[in-house]
């Protein structure tokens, strides 16, 4: 039996050979995000940005059967233009590798490629996280599951904050995953600067974050760095916008009967309705920002494992 079969992307493929910065990208907010064409337009932004922060992009995708690490141009083209591509995470991944076709990776199915593909830096706007009412529903991403698995470390701009947040970090650090803020004493709620949760660490070196990393796995973890950083002062959402706007979403899928998979896009396109468009493109803002400090911390990770060759 041989392993998951990768298609590794040229450039990427001459990166890692080199020692030199590559940054996995999921690609659901791709398929499940924006609609075309200015999915494909954000996508190629969000790529750009790893550039401009020092790395290689590595967009990463499910197509017949095998894991594509780094689309091309016409990969990308492909997934922003086709309907009905299915969301996989974790779970989903081997179902959707036996079955060919084409999927869209999560947070939590793109780590388990990235740590496949030996690329130890991801970064994605917002990650899963407890979700609000958990108590009774049991609803936790499988992005926090992913954490205590995979060794690759997470940049973020925290967790949307459809989530209760405060449980999500309690459940990060139940579990152990290092949880530290670039450049910022908070805890940042996606496309808000500030969740009103203080980080447990703020760092504003990137050779320091390098260097943190690097112990967690030397220690024998397994799993991931989470690194958050927050969105750019001119591209925050007010939090007590947002919240007020979640509190009426939460309120609309209620009443609906909402829940399960389908809360979280009901959510977010009930809070971007009420605050009139406002958080998708905060949405689009924080993708890009996000992805430039991942190649800024990426590039310094790779300089530190090069130094100690």
């Amino acid at each position: 039996m041989t392993g998951i079969p990768l298609v590794v992307a040229e450039e990427v493929a001459q990166a890692l050979a080199e020692g030199r910065a590559v940054v996995a990208l999921e690609s659901n907010v791709i398929t499940h995000g924006l609609p075309y064409p200015d999915n494909a337009a954000t996508a190629a932004k969000v790529e750009a940005a790893v550039r401009a922060g020092g790395a290689v992009p590595a967009t990463i995708g499910v197509d017949g059967g095998r894991l594509l690490i780094g689309l091309g141009e016409a990969d990308l083209e492909r997934f922003a233009s086709a309907s009905g591509i299915p969301k996989v995470s974790s779970r989903d991944l081997p179902v959707a590798l036996a079955r060919g076709g084409l999927g869209a990776t999560t947070v939590a199915s793109s780590l388990v490629a990235a740590e496949l593909a030996g690329i130890p830096f991801f970064a994605s706007a917002g990650i899963g996280g407890v979700h609000r009412g958990a108590q009774a529903t049991m609803d936790v991403s499988a992005d926090l599951i992913q954490f205590t698995r995979s060794k690759v470390a997470v940049v973020c701009a925290g967790a949307k904050n459809i989530l209760d947040l405060r449980l999500t970090l309690e459940y990060l650090e139940t579990q152990g995953v290092p949880l530290v803020s670039y450049r910022s004493d908070d805890f940042p709620a996606f496309y808000c600067a500030s969740s009103g949760l203080r980080s447990p660490h703020r760092i504003d070196e990137p050779d320091v974050i390098a260097r943190v990393v690097e112990h967690h796995w030397a220690a024998g973890a397994r799993g991931a760095v989470v690194i958050t950083t927050p969105p750019r002062p001119e591209d925050a959402v007010d939090s007590a916008l947002a919240e007020s706007a979640v509190r009426e979403a939460l309120a609309a899928a209620e009443r609906d009967g909402v829940e399960g998979n389908a809360i979280t896009k009901y959510l977010m396109r009930a809070v971007d309705e009420v605050t009139g468009g406002r958080t998708s493109q905060a949405n689009m803002a924080v993708l890009i920002s996000t992805a430039e400090v991942g190649g800024v911390l990426a590039a310094a990770h790779a300089r530190h494992r090069s130094a100690l060759r």
